[in-house]
Parts: C-alpha cells; sequence; structure tokens
C-alpha cells in the first residue's frame, strides 16, 4: 500500500524526535533511491550535488524547476519519507525561500533543508539577521502545509571558507529560536567540535 505524504511525514518526524541518532542517505536519482531503500534505510534526502552531477553541472547550477522535478522522481520511487537539500532556497529573499518550501511540500517532500549561504564568492554567507529572516518565512511556510514538514537550517560557514565555531553556534541558536526543526553545519572538523554544538542546540542536530 502507498503511504500518504502525511504517514511519511509524521514517520520522518519521528525519527528525528527518537532517543538516537539514524542514518539518512542521499541518492542520486530514481534507480539508486530505490536501491537505498532495499538496503533498509528509513529515509532519503536529496543532494544538491548529485543532483547537478547527474545533469552535468556544478552544485549550484540548477534551476527550482528542475530541482523539484528531480525531487519528485524520487519521492515516487519508494515509499520512503524524502528531504531535500533544497540550498538557499534560490533566491535570497525570505519570500522566495517561503515559496521554495510551499513548492517542496507539493512534490511529495516531507522535509527540506534553507542554507545561510548566498553562493556569492564575495560574500559567502547572509548576515545573521537576514538569514534569521529567511529561516523563519521558511518556517512559516512549512507550518502552512497540511502535514508536518520538517525544516531544517544550515549554517554554511564551514563549507564557505569562515570556520569559526562561535559564530556558526551563534547562527544555529539564531534559527533554532526562529523555529527551525533541525539544525545542520556541515563540513564540522571533529567529533569535539560535533560534541560542543550538540550540547548547545535543544533541536535535533545533523
Amino acid at each position: 500500500m502507498t503511504a500518504s505524504q502525511s504517514d511519511k511525514a509524521t514517520r520522518f518526524r519521528a525519527l528525528h524526535e527518537g532517543p538516537g541518532a539514524f542514518v539518512i542517505p542521499n541518492p542520486w536519482d530514481a534507480g539508486s533511491a530505490r536501491v537505498l531503500a532495499a538496503l533498509g534505510f528509513p529515509a532519503l534526502a536529496t543532494s544538491s550535488g548529485a543532483q547537478a552531477g547527474v545533469l552535468g553541472r556544478r552544485d549550484g547550477r540548477v534551476t527550482r524547476d528542475e530541482a523539484l522535478a528531480h525531487c519528485r522522481l524520487i519521492v515516487e520511487a519508494t515509499d520512503l519519507p524524502v528531504a531535500a537539500d533544497l540550498e538557499k532556497g534560490f533566491g535570497d529573499t525570505a519570500e522566495i525561500a517561503a515559496e521554495t518550501i510551499r513548492l517542496a511540500g507539493g512534490v511529495g517532500l516531507v522535509g527540506g533543508s534553507i542554507e545561510d549561504a548566498t553562493g556569492s564568492p564575495d560574500k559567502p554567507l547572509f548576515d545573521i539577521g537576514h538569514a534569521t529572516e529567511r529561516v523563519a518565512a521558511a518556517v512559516q511556510a512549512a507550518r502552512g502545509l497540511p502535514f508536518p514538514f520538517t525544516l531544517t537550517a544550515r549554517a554554511e560557514g564551514f563549507l564557505r571558507g569562515s570556520p569559526n565555531l562561535d559564530e556558526v553556534i551563534k547562527r544555529l541558536q539564531a534559527y533554532q529560536q526562529a523555529g527551525a526543526d533541525v539544525l545542520f553545519a556541515p563540513g564540522l572538523p571533529d567529533v569535539a567540535s560535533i560534541r560542543t554544538v550538540c550540547s548547545a542546540l535543544k533541536k535535533p542536530f545533523n
């Protein structure tokens, strides 16, 4: 029996509320999604880099329409919950980030991430105030969906030339306060850093 989007969203939220960690792999297409489901993973998450690679492009060079079409294929390949790497929401404004979350729900996704990277080498990260406004708008859009969409907020400093742990924690705490369900800081250098970040947050950490 095919699981409903609401059922998958509830299962995905429950995974984050459990007492321990769980592993969520990144399929790059519908076929790899089916392989990963057969291996027993409880959920899937798309990767912007993998998606771009399938199209022969660099990460960050995929349009929102292309990304959502790619996500829909992965969603429809299995009965597993699927969350998406939605980069910065495919635009700089809070309104665009919010619209991306609404559209993500429309293709069957039950979760997605919004990052604070600008995509510009001249200024790699949004100012913390604007970044937090973008997360808050994405959260509001997620709450407006008819199922519990899990919104992840990403602090990208360690990947974008600003490896300051205190600053990353400050940003994650601001995104937590803005309502993000899950926090994510890719590129942390060691277990000690991960432990420090986790101890500073009250929400699940990816």
